[in-house]
């Protein structure tokens, strides 16, 4: 589409106007990141709006607000620029004021002060009119919810000041942080008309991501995490608002917050991006304990004894796959196993991409260690000793589970 109407402007036949706005929304690193994603937003800019300093900087902004000054202070703003043919003006102003929660006083969430207020710095006579129309609109749908007055002014742009280079890009420069999130949840109509399913507890363990619209993070843990995630462990993904019956301690202003639940109560908590890794270790802890020897092999890269329990189980199992136990995903088939003699599971490979192989120099051998590439968990060692010259995958079942081939469907 973009690509499109820039042709099209490029003939003349679309006039592309070029608007300015500033919003201001609690801390400018979210807002930023909000708003120079949506198509038709040519350059989002944090900087600072709204004050009497003619030459703010950020230490400036936090000295006033701490140690008091004569005159206005600014607040931190976004600078947006758009191409009005792309997107309208009232879109953006909507998603500024269902982004935060206006009717909050000189402050967002637990950033306090009068350098997070909430303002909107209009440049056009159409913008200032669409803001006070939109502001009416909203002020009816938080009613309709117990919230209070709207607290937001709405002024024209005087003069913008862009931030320092540090907080240019803040988000994308540090992928493992949190998107914070202060919104109420309120939507304006158009918006409003699926409606919002809430969940219950279902009873016994199960995790809960938190995410929110426009999170980064929260679309990059669905990209690491949930969309290969296959485990026994109940996940859901939703949004604050729809939590219904759950017992929870930490404060849900945060995207993503990975919640672990045990009867619909709060085990255990992860605000912000969580890496593949931390979050399986976790997981293992969550539902083997850090005690079972499961655990230690998967993290502690631990090796059970010869001819176990779980070995005998699984040697002679019927026609299936082998999947990682906490993952979820296929990791070996019963087409490759082979009876090695060793004690313990044998095969000639794993499914194509689903382990990753790295040298192991302990207890002074050289060895080829191989893990399970979505969740990381040691599985065992990789020889050049199997039958005909081929492989031998060496592999732990205790980190395992058999699924027979005709159930595997269900596990997908």
């Amino acid at each position: 589409m973009k690509k499109i109407l820039l042709a099209l402007a490029l003939l003349g036949t679309v006039q592309a106007k070029e608007q300015t706005i500033g919003f201001a929304a609690g801390c400018f690193w979210g807002v930023e990141k909000h708003f120079e994603k949506m198509e038709g937003v040519i350059r989002a800019t944090s900087g600072y709006a709204g004050g009497e300093d003619s030459n703010p900087t950020y230490q400036k902004i936090l000295d006033r607000r701490f140690n008091g000054g004569k005159g206005k202070n600014h607040t931190e703003t976004v600078e947006v620029v758009y191409d009005d043919q792309q997107v309208s003006t009232r879109r953006l102003i909507e998603d500024f004021w269902e982004l935060h929660d206006p009717t909050q006083a000189d402050g967002q969430g637990n950033d306090k002060g009068d350098n997070y207020r909430s303002a909107l710095f209009y440049t056009t006579e159409d913008q200032r009119k669409i803001a006070e129309e939109t502001k009416g609109i909203y002020q009816k749908l938080l009613a309709e919810k117990g919230y209070g007055k709207i607290t937001t002014k709405i002024e024209k742009l005087q003069k913008f000041y862009p931030a320092e280079a540090y907080h240019q890009d803040y988000l994308q420069k540090h992928p493992n942080g949190y998107c914070p999130d202060h919104a109420t949840g309120v939507k304006f109509e158009k918006k409003r008309a699926k409606k919002q399913e809430m969940i219950q507890p279902l009873g016994g363990k199960e995790i809960v991501v938190i995410d929110a619209d426009d999170c980064p993070f929260c679309a990059q843990f669905k990209k690491d995490v949930t969309d290969a995630y296959r485990g026994d462990t109940p996940l859901r993904t939703v949004h604050k608002t729809q939590l219904q019956g759950f017992d929870i301690q930490t404060k849900l202003d945060a995207t993503p917050t990975i919640l672990f639940i045990v009867d619909g109560k709060e085990a255990g908590a992860y605000r912000g991006y969580m890496p593949p890794e931390a979050f399986y270790k976790t997981l293992g802890a969550f539902v083997l304990g850090t005690d079972s020897e499961a655990f230690k092999i998967a993290f502690d890269q631990g090796t059970e004894g010869r001819f176990c329990k779980q070995y005998d189980k699984f040697k002679h199992t019927g026609d299936g796959v082998f999947i990682d136990a906490l993952s979820g995903v296929i990791l070996f088939d019963t087409k490759d196993r082979f009876n090695s003699h060793s004690g313990w599971l044998s095969f000639y490979r794993s499914v194509n991409g689903s382990t990753v192989e790295k040298e192991d120099n302990r207890y002074g051998m050289k060895r080829v260690e191989v893990r399970a590439k979505k969740s990381g968990i040691h599985l065992g060692h990789v020889f050049e000793d199997a039958p005909g010259g081929r492989r031998r995958f060496c592999i732990n079942a205790t980190v395992l589970k058999f699924i027979p081939r005709d159930k595997i469907t269900k596990n997908k």
